[in-house]
């Protein structure tokens, strides 16, 4: 068994007991000599000799096992019920226990290395329950906004003294705080569905290039309304061996942002380059920037680095985003620099080999 090149003894019993075993037997096998020819020469009867001699086997055995069985239990007893009793206390919720190795570094054994990766599993498992605990907490916060926005204007909707303007603009605030919460919902779901691998993968080859297209002119309203400016370089007739669907979710989030943080009058380019191995996609802004602590946890679920826009999103597509990549093989950069622009970099392989 190895542990990141650590290489560890297979066998915890110790060499040590079989030459104390083997001494213990050539001296007792010695003094049974001895006995025998003791009692031959003051001339015992028979029967008394035999029965010295099952008394005396029987005390070698009784000393023989007891020392065995002493090794044995410092070598596995001891261990197995320390080990036994942690994951007893993990089970019941506890992942601060930790347990030590049962020999220092360089001179470890298999169990030894049983109980590192322990000590690893329980450290992922409190991590894990940590995201989980937060992810909760986050889920039921954001939720909480909506939620509240619905039920205010319900309350003034049940007013009789409102004008039909009235009523048409609160009717549309809750249309907007239900769609929003529809939204979220479905991100949910669909990124919990992802990280389970609840959802396979559906590969076929498309092309790459058509979809990019089909994805910038849903966009075609948002960039008129913003008079953003749109610089496409998109080579011809990139076919790419993945899954439609999920890719288009990616493109979808990727253009959302760029036109959310991008100002009345700026940019947005988007790129495809590709050779034979890779498909190269590149989603630039001229917006407001990341700065690089967001950019550290800019894929983090419910994560959002500009607070000021956080009515306009739900900070769940860039996680979704980094999961679709993730499992379509690929990776995905960002670069930006505050105030200046931001820029998207996917790049994914053209087979299925992914």
């Amino acid at each position: 068994m190895r542990r990141a090149g650590i290489k560890a003894r297979m066998s915890r019993f110790p060499r040590s007991i079989f030459w104390i075993v083997l001494v213990i037997l050539l001296i007792t096998a010695g003094v049974n000599m001895a006995l025998v020819l003791g009692m031959q020469a003051l001339g015992w009867p028979p029967i008394v000799m035999t029965h010295i001699m099952v008394f005396y086997w029987i005390g070698v055995t009784a000393l023989l096992t007891w020392l065995i069985r002493g090794r044995m239990k410092v070598a596995y007893e001891t261990p197995m019920q320390m080990i036994s009793e942690a994951t007893k206390e993990v089970a019941q919720g506890d992942f601060t226990v930790r347990l030590q190795p049962l020999h220092e570094k360089g001179k470890e054994d298999y169990l030894d290395i049983m109980i590192n990766d322990l000590n690893d599993m329980i450290g992922e498992l409190g991590s894990i329950e940590t995201l989980k605990a937060d992810f909760i907490s986050n889920v039921s916060h954001e939720i909480k906004t909506p939620i509240a926005v619905i039920q205010n204007y319900i309350s003034l909707l049940q007013s009789p003294d409102l004008s039909d303007e009235e009523r048409r603009e609160y009717a549309g605030a809750i249309s907007n705080a239900a769609g929003k919460l529809n939204t979220m919902v479905t991100d949910i779901l669909r990124l919990s569905r992802l990280e389970n691998q609840q959802i396979r993968k559906k590969n076929e080859e498309f092309d790459l290039s058509r979809q990019l297209a089909e994805c910038l002119l849903a966009f075609e309203s948002v960039w008129e309304e913003k008079n953003i400016e749109i610089v496409p370089d998109i080579d011809d007739e990139v076919s790419i061996v993945s899954d439609r669907e999920l890719l288009a979710i990616v493109w979808n989030n990727l253009l959302s942002n760029a036109f959310k943080f991008t100002g009345p009058g700026g940019t947005v380019s988007v790129s495809l380059k590709a050779d034979d191995a890779k498909a190269i996609v590149t989603v630039s802004d001229t917006g407001c920037g990341i700065t690089p602590e967001t950019i550290k946890h800019i894929f983090d679920k419910f994560y959002q680095g500009d607070t000021s826009r956080s009515g306009q999103g739900n900070g769940l597509g860039l996680a979704l985003v980094k999961r679709i990549i993730d499992i379509a093989g690929g990776q995905i950069e960002v670069q930006s620099t505050p105030g200046e622009g931001s820029t998207f970099i996917v790049r994914l392989k053209r087979s299925q080999q992914n």
